[in-house]
């Protein structure tokens, strides 16, 4: 995938804005409509109503994908990649999947994947992008993706634009995966993968080029505490431009902020980390 550099012609491009490069993507057909969702905006609130994420809210209106992460009723059924095409609500780029027994699906696109290629998850499927396994049947060194935690709860590791996780080792009824961070841990060879690195890896080097840009992708201004009144922010008050003048940074409700460890020392899944990413 490539990167696409407008010229400063405008005010808006002033910055050397640019796009991801879709010149790439494939869409005969419109989407099967039991594969999409208009779904509403929450704007960073939960299910009671009160804002949990801030800075969230407007943009522009997305219709959603359903995207299979597991597979698993499809089993020894070989599809045919129908479309590559753009998904709103993530990074990486999807393909739309004609089963043999006329069923269609949508899945993460690895690199590589041309329309016309047939995919299959099968325990003897080739070691080839796209087609899923089981843990314990990809070779030692392979790069795989949208990766289970748990086997049958469907891929919740590296599913956006680039990503990948490395197998390094299988032992144990476990096999030890490196992580996009670099953490190192084990999961059970039970667990499906799909081989290859997902598409659209160049989508970190994309430049949003101006604010009206952010605000259609759904994001509102952020305003730093160290400007506001003292009755709003620990870090406010004092005059002109001064740093926050205490040890530690602080939420805006007195909470220690940046560094703080946040994972619970008893959670069930540190036994199947053997090397943390922070070391």
């Amino acid at each position: 995938m490539a990167v696409k550099i407008y010229k400063p012609t405008t005010a808006g491009r002033r910055k050397g804005t640019s796009v991801t490069d879709y010149s790439v993507l494939r869409k005969d057909k419109k989407s099967p409509k039991f594969l999409i969702l208009s779904g509403s905006n929450r704007a960073g609130r939960n299910n009671s109503g009160k804002i949990t994420v801030r800075h969230r809210g407007g943009g522009s209106r997305k219709i959603i994908r359903i995207v299979d992460f597991s597979r698993q009723d499809k089993k020894d059924v070989p599809a045919v990649v129908k479309s590559i095409e753009y998904d709103p609500t993530r990074s990486a780029f999807i393909s739309l999947l004609a089963y043999k027994d006329g069923d269609k699906r949508y899945m993460l696109t690895p690199q590589n994947v041309k329309v016309g290629q047939k995919i299959l998850y099968s325990d003897t499927a080739e070691i080839l992008p796209g087609n899923r396994l089981s843990i314990k049947n990809i070779p030692v060194g392979s790069i795989i993706h949208d990766i289970e935690m748990i086997p049958g709860h469907g891929g919740k590791i590296a599913r956006s634009a680039g990503s990948y996780a490395t197998l390094q080792n299988t032992e144990a009824g476990y096999g030890m995966l490196k992580m996009p961070s670099g953490e190192i841990r084990r999961v059970k060879e039970a667990a499906l993968a799909t081989i290859g690195q997902l598409a659209n890896s160049d989508w970190m080097n994309v430049r949003i080029g101006k604010a009206g840009r952010k605000r259609l992708m759904g994001w509102r201004p952020t305003v730093r505490g160290k400007v506001m009144n003292p009755v709003d922010h620990p870090h406010g008050g004092g005059e002109g431009h001064n740093p926050i003048g205490m040890k530690y940074p602080k939420t805006p409700w007195g909470k220690h902020a940046l560094g703080v460890k946040t994972r619970s020392k008893k959670k069930y899944s540190n036994r199947l980390i053997i090397k943390r990413r922070s070391k």
